[in-house]
């Protein structure tokens, strides 16, 4: 057994062991509450680091760390293993095809709420040997294809894309327009704080604190919400919010010369002008998830990792 393990890496360890942050060093020695879960969450994380190392020595995987959680494995795995929480999985998420399937382990569990993350702390062998004699189901979950101006950004959005200006206090203009797979089109010309899309793994997040609704994570629509609309007195907007299923696309036609398009988070960010059109669909790549038993409807019989 072949295993890639990505481990994230911690605040702590990034601003005190790697940039010698001297602000965040003063606050943690003054016990300032901004950063009072720095340090125990690092420590619960280095810990659970070790539980992954030794589990994998006792059950004789060839195990492989890295905390590039940017670069796609340079050989084949078997098994990819995100150690961190849903954040961590996530950003993973977009080196790794369909094929390889992954398994979250969530690495401080009082500090992290690791939704997508079968194993944790404390239980990290059992995890590891129930994912290796095949015990674990495999959940398969949609992810989103974004193009700009027809040629394409990403295949791997698993969370959302936001679509707004480039200042937070500035009108995002655009022109939404939905098509279904039966070609049938609707437009509409509006103005808002900007837009959230993303398939159904992220409409529990950002989707649902815009007014969203959160999509049986079997689903492979794609759904779209409306960030603070602007409706003149006595208007309606139509398309506040909404879906469209496979083979329908949802495109913006950018109105803002100084625009942004965020995917998955603030790493992937692209620039977006006046004319520029922004086309998200259901991807063709699917992740494959371990251990996802909340959603028994999207998982598919279980078959050992090979």
């Amino acid at each position: 057994m072949r295993v890639l393990v990505l481990v994230k890496r911690t605040g702590y360890t990034k601003y005190i062991e790697q940039q010698h942050d001297a602000r965040v060093a003063r606050l943690l020695e003054a016990h300032d509450p901004t950063v009072q879960r720095m340090l125990p969450g690092h420590r619960d994380h280095e810990e659970t680091v070790a539980e992954v190392r030794h589990a994998l020595d006792e059950l004789g995987a060839e195990a492989i760390f890295d905390d590039n959680l940017h670069v796609a494995p340079e050989a084949r795995v078997d098994l990819v293993v995100t150690v961190g929480g849903d954040g961590t999985l996530l950003t993973a998420s977009h080196q790794i095809g369909a094929e390889t399937p992954i398994l979250g382990v969530n690495s401080a569990p009082e500090h992290s709420v690791g939704f997508f993350c079968a194993a944790k702390k404390g239980g990290v062998r059992d995890a590891l040997a129930a994912a290796f004699a095949g015990r674990l189901r495999r959940v398969s979950l949609a992810r989103m294809r974004v193009d700009l101006n027809g040629a394409k950004l990403h295949a791997r959005v698993l969370n959302e894309a936001l679509f707004c200006h480039l200042s937070p206090a500035a009108t995002s203009r655009y022109i939404l327009q939905i098509a279904g797979g039966d070609g049938a089109t609707e437009d509409e010309e509006q103005k808002s704080s900007g837009l959230w899309i993303g398939p159904a793994a992220g409409s529990t997040a950002a989707q649902k604190s815009a007014g969203g609704r959160v999509l049986p994570l079997a689903s492979t629509q794609i759904q779209y919400v409306v960030r603070e609309p602007y409706v003149p007195f006595g208007g309606k907007m139509r398309l506040v919010r909404g879906h469209v299923d496979d083979g329908g696309t949802i495109t913006l036609r950018s109105k803002m010369r100084q625009a942004r398009l965020f995917l998955d988070g603030e790493e992937n960010v692209f620039e977006v002008g006046i004319g520029d059109v922004v086309t998200m669909r259901r991807s063709e790549e699917f992740l494959t998830v371990l251990g996802l038993s909340r959603t028994p409807e999207r998982v598919s019989r279980p078959d050992a990792v090979r």
